[in-house]
C-alpha cells in the first residue's frame, strides 16, 4: 500500500472507480459532482494527488487520460480498519469483520476476503495491484 492513507475526498473516488471501473476526469465529475458538490477543477486536483500518492494510476487510451484505482478495494480497507482499531480504538490483533458483511460497499465474495484479512494478522498490505 501507499505511504499515506487516502483522505476522506480522496477515498470518495477510490469507491467511484472501484465501482465504476476506469474512468476520464469528466466522468468522474460527472457522478461525483451531485453527492460531492465539487467542481471539475476540484476533482482534477484530487486525481493528480491520488497519481502522485500512487492511489489512482493515469493511462492514455485513445488520446484521453483515464484513472484507474491503482489499489485494491479489500485489502486497503482492511489496512484502514486495522489501522482505525490500532490508533483509535486500542485493539490488536485479528478482528472479526462480521460487522461489514452488511456494507454496500463489498459483493459477498469481497466481504468474505475482507474477514479473512481481518482475522489474520494481516501480514500483506502492500494493496498495489502490480
Amino acid at each position: 500500500m501507499t505511504a499515506t492513507a487516502p483522505s476522506q475526498a480522496e477515498l470518495a473516488i477510490l469507491k467511484h472507480l472501484w465501482t465504476a471501473g476506469p474512468q476520464s476526469a469528466r466522468e468522474v465529475q460527472d457522478q461525483i459532482a451531485a453527492p460531492t458538490g465539487w467542481s471539475y477543477s476540484t476533482t482534477r486536483t484530487l486525481l493528480a494527488r491520488m497519481t502522485e500518492k500512487g492511489l489512482v494510476e493515469r493511462q492514455g487510451v485513445h488520446g484521453l487520460s483515464v484513472f484507474k484505482a491503482r489499489v485494491e478495494k479489500v485489502t486497503l480497507m482492511g489496512r484502514l480498519i486495522r489501522d482505525f482499531a490500532a490508533n483509535v480504538l486500542d485493539m490488536d490483533g485479528p478482528l472479526p469483520a462480521t460487522t461489514f458483511a452488511n456494507s454496500r460497499l463489498f459483493s459477498d465474495e469481497e466481504a468474505e476476503a475482507l474477514t479473512r484479512l481481518l482475522e489474520t494478522s494481516g501480514e500483506d498490505d502492500s494493496g498495489d495491484r502490480s
